[in-house]
């Protein structure tokens, strides 16, 4: 299904502000309570909506190492990949995994408090997963961008 301009002004703000009600939006765009109403749930409905989340700090939950881990396979077979991202998803450490092309497999972004945790993440769960070959990590020093509101054309 296609949406409309009013439907994507209707994303944009919910993106920027989760918490706006029915009622501000609809303020906000120049539209009555009730199209508004039955414009988000047609965009929940049909899965434009996935979910609606609060973000937290990460430094003020403690969590003030992150770290991107290129993850390379000992082969690029269907079972060792299932194996591998069953293994991620019971890894709350890791907050993006996404299976990407080029010169490794995986790319990985992990939230830790210090690098004494990422290293017993590191030697405890993630190399010990037997179809890791290979682990490339980044330190992030500073955060210049960090969004989750997507651009809508």
């Amino acid at each position: 299904m296609n949406i409309d301009e009013t439907d994507k002004k209707i994303l944009q703000l919910l993106q920027i502000d989760a918490h706006l009600t029915l009622k501000d939006i609809a303020n906000k765009i120049n539209l009555s309570l009730t199209p508004v109403h039955e414009r988000v749930k047609r965009l929940e409905k049909e899965g434009f909506i996935e979910k609606y989340a609060t973000i937290l700090n990460k430094k003020k939950i403690g969590n003030n190492l992150m770290v991107y881990c290129q993850v390379t396979l000992v082969k690029q077979t269907i079972d060792l990949s299932g194996a591998f991202n069953e293994a991620i998803q019971n890894f709350p450490e890791v907050i993006e995994c996404n299976f990407v092309s080029g010169g490794f497999d995986y790319m990985l972004k992990v939230v830790l408090p210090d690098m004494e945790s990422y290293h017993n993440f590191h030697q405890k769960k993630l190399s010990v997963l037997p179809s890791v070959a290979l682990i490339h990590s980044f330190f992030i020093i500073k955060e210049v961008k960090n969004t989750t509101v997507l651009p809508i054309y």
